[in-house]
C-alpha cells in the first residue's frame, strides 16, 4: 500500500494558470478565434497537464492490461474464457486491431498479463505482472483479496514507472482485454455513481436479451453479497473488480504523478479511471475521453467525471483501440499550437475590431 500512497501523494492539480496564456497564443494563430474547436481545447489541456508551453507527444504508449474473470462461469459473455489467452498471442504477434491502429498513429503497445487463467509462453514482448490465474467468481464472494487488489494496482504503477524510466512517455493510452470484464466494470460504475445496475449494463461482446437479463442478475447479486464501499477504492476493486482493472488504476495514478496526459479507451478503462479518481479527485483533470463506447454505462461514467468524449464511432472493442485514435487527435491539437504561424509571422491581417454605435 505504501507504493500507492506515495504515488497518489505526487499527484498535483494541473497548472490552470497557463490556460489563459495558451489561449492567447492560440488566438494569435492564422485562423478565426476558436475555429479549431476541441483541438484547441486539447492543446490547452496538454499544456496544463505537462506544465510545458510547447509540449511534444512523440512518445505515445498504450498499456493493454489483460486478465480473466471468475464471473465468466455465469454465462455473461458469448465468448469462452480461452479467447483471452488467444488474444494475448494475437497482440504479441502484432495481428490485433490495437496493433494495427497503434502502428497507424506511431504508438507503442505494451501487453501486460495481470491475471490470465492460463500460463502464457514466455515472450520478450509480454510483461508479466500476474497476480493470480483469474479472479474468483464475484457472484459468490469477493473477486480477489484486498492484498491482491493492492498488488494489481502496484503492478500497474511499476509498469508505468519502468517504461517512463527506460524509454520515456509523453502521452499514455489505456486499454484492456479479458472475457467477461464488462460485468465487473458495470458493477464498479453502479457502485461509484449510485446508478441502477440495469442502467449501466450493456451487451458486451454482443449477448442476446436472455443473457443480458442474466448478466444484470449476476451483477445485482454480486453487489448485494459483497457490499463494496463506494468510498473505499480498494474495497470496490477487491470485491467486484478485476486484475487488469487494478493494473489500469495503477497506470493512471503513475501517469498523473508524472504529469502525463492519460487517454481513456472505453467502458473498462473508464471504470478503472473512476476507481483511480476515488484515490485522488484532482486526477480527473489528467484524463481525456477518447470515444463514447456503445456500452450502455459508458456515458453515465463519463458524465459522472464531467468528461465529453472526442469521438463517437460506435466502437466497443477495448484493447486500447479507441485510445490510440484519440491520442492522434490530441497530438494534432498540440501540433497546431507548436507549428501554426501567427498573423504577424505570416503577415496575414487580423479580424477587424468593430464596434456597433
Amino acid at each position: 500500500m505504501r507504493r500507492i500512497t506515495e504515488t497518489v501523494g505526487k499527484i498535483k492539480p494541473i497548472d490552470t494558470k497557463v490556460l489563459e496564456e495558451t489561449q492567447r497564443r492560440l488566438d494569435s494563430l492564422t485562423k478565426p478565434r476558436g475555429s479549431l474547436g476541441r483541438l484547441e481545447e486539447l492543446a490547452k489541456i496538454v499544456v496544463a497537464i505537462t506544465g510545458r508551453k510547447n509540449p511534444t507527444l512523440d512518445r505515445k504508449v498504450v498499456f493493454t492490461m489483460v486478465g480473466d474473470h471468475g464471473v465468466a462461469r455465469e454465462g455473461v459473455s458469448v465468448f469462452p474464457q480461452e479467447v483471452t489467452l488467444q488474444m494475448v498471442y494475437n497482440f504479441l504477434q502484432g495481428g490485433a486491431a490495437i496493433n494495427v491502429l497503434a502502428r497507424g498513429v506511431g504508438a507503442k503497445v505494451l501487453v501486460i498479463d495481470m491475471g490470465v487463467v492460463s500460463e502464457i509462453k514466455m515472450s520478450k514482448e509480454l510483461i508479466n505482472k500476474k497476480v493470480a490465474c483469474g479472479t474468483q467468481n464475484m457472484m459468490k464472494g469477493s473477486a480477489m483479496t484486498r492484498c491482491q487488489a493492492v498488488q494489481s494496482i502496484r503492478g500497474g504503477i511499476e509498469i508505468f514507472e519502468e517504461e517512463a524510466t527506460t524509454s520515456g512517455i509523453d502521452i499514455a493510452g489505456i486499454g484492456d482485454m479479458g472475457i467477461a470484464n464488462t460485468t465487473p466494470s458495470s458493477a464498479i460504475v453502479a457502485c461509484i455513481t449510485g446508478s441502477r445496475v440495469q442502467d449501466v449494463t450493456g451487451r458486451g461482446t454482443g449477448i442476446d436479451d436472455d443473457r443480458l437479463k442474466r448478466k444484470i442478475e449476476v451483477i445485482e447479486k454480486a453487489l448485494k453479497i459483497n457490499q463494496p464501499d463506494p468510498r473505499d477504492p480498494i474495497d470496490i476493486l477487491s470485491k467486484v473488480g478485476g486484475f487488469e482493472i487494478g493494473g489500469l488504476v495503477g497506470c493512471i495514478l503513475a501517469a498523473a504523478a508524472h504529469r502525463v496526459p492519460i487517454v481513456m479507451d472505453g467502458f473498462i478503462s473508464t471504470a478503472s479511471a473512476l476507481i483511480a479518481c476515488e484515490f485522488c479527485p484532482p486526477l480527473k483533470d489528467y484524463l481525456i475521453a477518447a470515444h463514447r463506447s456503445q456500452e450502455k454505462g459508458h456515458q453515465i461514467a463519463l458524465d459522472y467525471m464531467d468528461k465529453t468524449a472526442l469521438l463517437d464511432l460506435n466502437m466497443r472493442l477495448g484493447e486500447g483501440t479507441g485510445a490510440v485514435v484519440g491520442m492522434k487527435l490530441v497530438e494534432l491539437g498540440v501540433k497546431i499550437l507548436n507549428e501554426m504561424a501567427t498573423f504577424e509571422e505570416a503577415r496575414v491581417s487580423r479580424e477587424e475590431e468593430t464596434s456597433i454605435p
